[in-house]
Formats: C-alpha cells, sequence, structure tokens
C-alpha cells in the first residue's frame, strides 16, 4: 500500500462555535483514529475555562474543566496527539471585546487585533498559554495562531514605532511572534510553537532570518482551494527551508472552507484540496514535513455565523483522512469510506447522499441535507410560483384580509401539508442536534436556517385565518 508522506494528520476541532458534546466526542474519535488521523488540533478560543482575571473569556456554553480532562482523556485512549491552539495576535475578538481587555487592541475601534507594545498584552497571552498549558499532560507542540493579523501597524503606538528608522509591520510582526515563541521555549522547553503563514510568506529572506524566529516556531501553510498551485507551494517551502526553519505543516481543510453561511459540504471541493496537497508533499524535502491538519471551521472568525456542523461535515472528513492514508482516491478507498461511514453510495460531486449511514450524527447529516435542499426552495415555490397564491392571496389580499373563499380549496390544503412536514422535520432535528450540541448552538443553527421560511409559511397560515375569520 502506498504510504502517506504526511506523517501525523490532525483533524481540527473549531470549538468557537457549535462545540460539541463530550459524549459526541466519545463517539466519533474511535471513527477518526480508524480514518487516519493521528491527533487534534484542539482551537480552544472561548471554550476554554479559563480562570481568575481570565474569566470573562469563558462563553455561556464553555466546556468546565472536567469535560477538558475527559476530552483529553478520550483523545488519549483513541492515541489521538492533542494540540492546542490558541490565537495570540490576530483574532482575538474573544478576548478584545470585553470591556476588561478592549484597552489591548492595536486599533481601538477594532477587537481583532492585539497591541504589540504593551508589556499588559504580553502578560495576557502568557496567562492564557499557561491555563491551556497546565491541563495538557505532555504536549509536544502549542499552535500560538498569529493569522490575519489585520490592521497591524494602524494603532497609535504602531504609527510612532514605525517612524523609526528601519522599522516596519514585517518586523512589527516578528517581534511578537519571537516574544510569544521565546516565553514558550523558556517555560516549557520541550513544547514547540507552531504558527500560521500568512503573514510569514511576504516577508524578504534576510528579514526572516535575522528575526531569530525559524529557530523557534514551525509554520503551517495553510491553503483550502481546490485548484492549489503546487508550484508556488514549492517554492513557499523552498523559501522557508532557505530561512532556517528546520520543521513545517501543511493545514488543508474539510469544511468551512467554501462560504461563511454553507450548510452542507460540498465533498469534492475538499478531495481535490487534500489531492493538491499530496502533489505537494511529494515534491521534496520531505524531512521538513511534520504532517497536515485537516481544518474543520466552525465561524470564519468569532463573530460570524455557524457554516457546516461537525456532524455534516464527517463524510467529507472521512474521504479526506482515506486519501491521506493511501497516498491518492481510487474506487478502493471510496468503498473504504462507505464501510466506515455505512453509507451504501457515497455522492463526492454533490451535496447528496443516497443513504443515510450509521457514523455518530449521521442523523443529523440528512436532516441537514433536507433542510438544505428543499425547506427554502419548497416554501419559495408555494408563496412565489403557486397561481393561486400568487394570484389570488397576495401581499394586497392579505394585508386587507380578502380571499375567495372558492380559491382557499384550491392552495389552504398544500400550505397545511407543508407547514406540518417542515414542523416535524424540524422537531426531528432538534432531537437529533440536542444530542450532540448545547442548547445555544441548536437555537442559533435553527434561527439561521429553518426558522426563517417556516416563519413565512406559518405567517401565510395566519393570515388566511384572519381572512376567512373577516368573511364569516
Amino acid at each position: 500500500m502506498p504510504r502517506c508522506p504526511l506523517p501525523r494528520r490532525l483533524v481540527h476541532l473549531d470549538l468557537k462555535g457549535a462545540p460539541p458534546r463530550p459524549h459526541y466526542l466519545a463517539e466519533v474519535l474511535p471513527l477518526f483514529r480508524a480514518l487516519g488521523a493521528s491527533g487534534l488540533l484542539v482551537e480552544y478560543e472561548d471554550t476554554f475555562p479559563y480562570d481568575g482575571e481570565l474569566r470573562p473569556l469563558q462563553a455561556e456554553q464553555a466546556y468546565s474543566l472536567s469535560e477538558i480532562k475527559e476530552i483529553l482523556n478520550l483523545a488519549k485512549l483513541h492515541k489521538l496527539e492533542v494540540i492546542p491552539l490558541v490565537q495570540t495576535f490576530g483574532h482575538m475578538e474573544f478576548v478584545l471585546k470585553h470591556k476588561e481587555f478592549s484597552h489591548l487592541r492595536e486599533v481601538k475601534a477594532f477587537p481583532n487585533a492585539l497591541n504589540p507594545h504593551k508589556e499588559e498584552s504580553r502578560l495576557l497571552v502568557r496567562k492564557m498559554i499557561d491555563q491551556v498549558v497546565a491541563l495538557h499532560d505532555g504536549l509536544q507542540w502549542f499552535h500560538i495562531g498569529c493569522d490575519e493579523v489585520y490592521y497591524l501597524g494602524d494603532g497609535e503606538e504602531s504609527k510612532q514605532w514605525l517612524q523609526q528608522q528601519e522599522n516596519n509591520p514585517e518586523k512589527l510582526f516578528l517581534s511578537h511572534v519571537k516574544a510569544v515563541a521565546s516565553f514558550i521555549a523558556s517555560s516549557y522547553p520541550t513544547v514547540k510553537p507552531i504558527v500560521w503563514d500568512d503573514m510569514l510568506r511576504g516577508i524578504n529572506d534576510e528579514t526572516l532570518t535575522e528575526s531569530g524566529v525559524p529557530e523557534l516556531v514551525e509554520p503551517m501553510i495553510w491553503d483550502y482551494a481546490e485548484d492549489i498551485d503546487v508550484d508556488s507551494k514549492v517554492l513557499l517551502i523552498e523559501k522557508y527551508h532557505k530561512c532556517n526553519f528546520p520543521k513545517l505543516w501543511f493545514a488543508s481543510a474539510f469544511k468551512g472552507a467554501t462560504g461563511a453561511n454553507q450548510s452542507l459540504t460540498h465533498i469534492g471541493h475538499h478531495l481535490k484540496n487534500h489531492l493538491q496537497w499530496l502533489k505537494v508533499a511529494h515534491s521534496g524535502h520531505a524531512d521538513m514535513l511534520q504532517g497536515i491538519a485537516l481544518t474543520g471551521w466552525q465561524r470564519y472568525d468569532h463573530f460570524s455565523v455557524l457554516c457546516e456542523l461537525l456532524p455534516v461535515g464527517i463524510p467529507s472528513l472521512a474521504v479526506c483522512l482515506q486519501a491521506l492514508e493511501n497516498d491518492g482516491y481510487s474506487e478502493m478507498v471510496k468503498e473504504n469510506v462507505e464501510k466506515y461511514l455505512g453509507i451504501s453510495n457515497l455522492e463526492t460531486d454533490t451535496f447528496m447522499s443516497a443513504s443515510q449511514g450509521t457514523f455518530p450524527g449521521s442523523d443529523i447529516f440528512t436532516l441537514v441535507t433536507q433542510v438544505g435542499f428543499y425547506l427554502k426552495p419548497s416554501v419559495d415555490e408555494l408563496l412565489e410560483q403557486n397561481r393561486y397564491v400568487t394570484g389570488w392571496f397576495s401581499p394586497y389580499h392579505r394585508e386587507r384580509k380578502i380571499v375567495h373563499p372558492i380559491i382557499i380549496h384550491h392552495f389552504q390544503p398544500d400550505v397545511l401539508s407543508l407547514l406540518s412536514k417542515w414542523n416535524a422535520l424540524a422537531q426531528d432535528l432538534q432531537v437529533a442536534m440536542e444530542r450532540v450540541f448545547y442548547l445555544c448552538t441548536i437555537e442559533e443553527w435553527m434561527e439561521e436556517n429553518v426558522h426563517p421560511s417556516l416563519q413565512k409559511l406559518q405567517q401565510v397560515m395566519n393570515d388566511l385565518d384572519a381572512a376567512i375569520q373577516a368573511q364569516s
């Protein structure tokens, strides 16, 4: 069997949205392992039980200390190495939105980036890292984020700093990364920091080499496109090799990368993304490659809506892990995935699947697929294309409670039937989601994806009742 050139395969759990209940993770972690995962990249964000002065960072649905320990024990049981991810520069909204920490913003109006000039900023980052490390035994790596540090250099202190000769935004970025990485190196000598690589790509080789950062961190090169430019990635690896980074990682995506409000996962897109990454991995510098993180974004950022839920993305994750494990995708790999998921015919080129599957959360996968494909179109068709509704019960009629008694019989049964069908499905989905997610996740997902269409339908029914009542 071909050997995957990427020795470590980490499944990314993005917990800043829809954090799963621990007992659901107990069901899916053995599946991850069986499919070829060797570890987890756990992005806690506001679900970590921060304590003391960091307590405000906890979200309503934050895990308890005992739940974190339970999750880590489950990972250990299934031989999945855990690498925590804590943002320490950009994507700091979950910290900087709070009034207690808003004075540490790079730009006063924006809560995304940390002010790198304040000693208090560095102290905050150290406390976050300390609290997370304290719960993780035997850590080898710690991901410090540092991607998409937008508006860096736009703060008042930065503007002053940049006026000094030879200072530039790249050096400002590198100095903060170096400070964070040096703290980890001195406090936890056996732990190696990982950083997202996007802010490093454009920095000239000399500046990067002389910064001292390459000796301290391992970059994680990320690209979630289906048409990755293999040659440009090879050149990027060459650049990092030349700048003295001894090791690096790749990051692909199995979900959460094709639209901020995407509810269904297009497996074909993500499969192509992984096949391209395999080409990059076979293009040289194998000795530098630590592995790959299969990202599964749950929100594009702290304030955005939920994208595909974890159970919805599991078929895609299975395909991608097995493609990596087998160094490619074939009919045999497809059959393996179908066996693991209990799906009789897996579709990779559409959002649909012929059968429900037996994997944990497969009921959510099936019901969300029904909602994604049929709920809004069926309601829109009734309200916008049914000639009895558009011709005899328009917004004008509804406002004035006018309806022809004969016409009622031509569309009232359709409205009732559709309302009954979708209410029943929504109830089934609610029950299925309660087994996997906390209430705040269910409320958010239903309000975004189900309630708008159901409310439109219910309003027609209410207006029809009112019109009938007005005529009796």
